[in-house]
């Protein structure tokens, strides 16, 4: 009878656990724009040319680290990278204008590669004119530990240092075109 009832209990407890994980909601990220509408100017080659804000919402409570993948697919020459940051703490916020140099300590801690245009940090969006509506993916993903990758690393480098490690993900895409 008391092994019945531990199984049993055994199996409850298996199916509360189950449920409760079931019920967390997936990550999330925002920003200065709604998601498929136009970049404001201001995160563009045509503006100030700094990072827009991010905002992180249901980060997973296991994540150690955040890392952030901003680029182009509709770019002429295929994707183009605009963005690359990780060793980020799990914060909710990203605010706009990271300064651009390998490792930052403030506003927010972080490590930055080298983007498609061969700079460290972020420069945004700058389409050639007359191309039509572009698409800038502007991706988070919640990692179980941090990287091992000194700045200016690059995004194969990155992705590669990523694999198996995704605990969540969440994207905004914002357009532009010139």
């Amino acid at each position: 009878m008391k092994r019945v009832l531990l199984s049993l209990l055994l199996l409850f407890s298996i199916f509360i656990s189950g449920c409760i994980e079931g019920n967390q909601e997936k990550m999330k990220v925002l920003s200065a724009f709604e998601n498929n509408s136009q970049i404001p100017e201001k995160y563009t080659c045509d503006g100030v040319n700094i990072n827009p804000p991010l905002y992180i919402s249901n980060i997973p409570e296991n994540a150690k680290s955040l890392v952030i993948i901003v680029d182009d697919p509709d770019a002429p020459g295929g994707t183009f990278t605009h963005w690359i940051a990780w060793n980020i703490p799990p914060v909710e916020k990203i605010p706009e204008g990271i300064p651009k140099k390998g490792e930052v300590e403030s506003p927010v801690k972080m490590v930055q590669g080298i983007n498609d245009f061969g700079r460290i940090g972020y420069d945004g969006p700058c389409p050639p004119p007359g191309h039509g509506l572009h698409h800038y993916h502007f991706r988070v993903y919640a990692l179980d530990t941090t990287l091992n990758l000194t700045p200016g690393s690059t995004r194969k480098e990155l992705e590669e240092a990523m694999k198996g490690h995704v605990i969540a993900e969440a994207e905004i895409v914002g357009v532009y075109e010139r």
